[in-house]
């Protein structure tokens, strides 16, 4: 099991959270997902078939971009 934490500058509010954690949730693998508003963080605990390109590309394709 792997956790990666992303810088989301985007997040502002509730539903930019849920969101976020409705659409990495729903990615075989991924086993849990924390968005925080305040921090403007995304935790992601996941194993294959999940990898970090995989949610870096979902983040993007929802809008939600990782801060590189």
């Amino acid at each position: 099991m792997a956790t990666v934490t992303y810088q989301v500058p985007n997040i502002t509010c509730g539903n930019c959270v849920n969101t976020i954690q409705m659409k990495l949730g729903g990615l075989t693998g991924v086993s849990n997902v924390r968005a925080t508003a305040a921090t403007k963080e995304v935790v992601v605990e996941f194993e294959p078939p999940a990898s970090e390109d995989q949610i870096e590309a979902l983040l993007t394709e929802i809008h939600y971009p990782a801060a590189m």
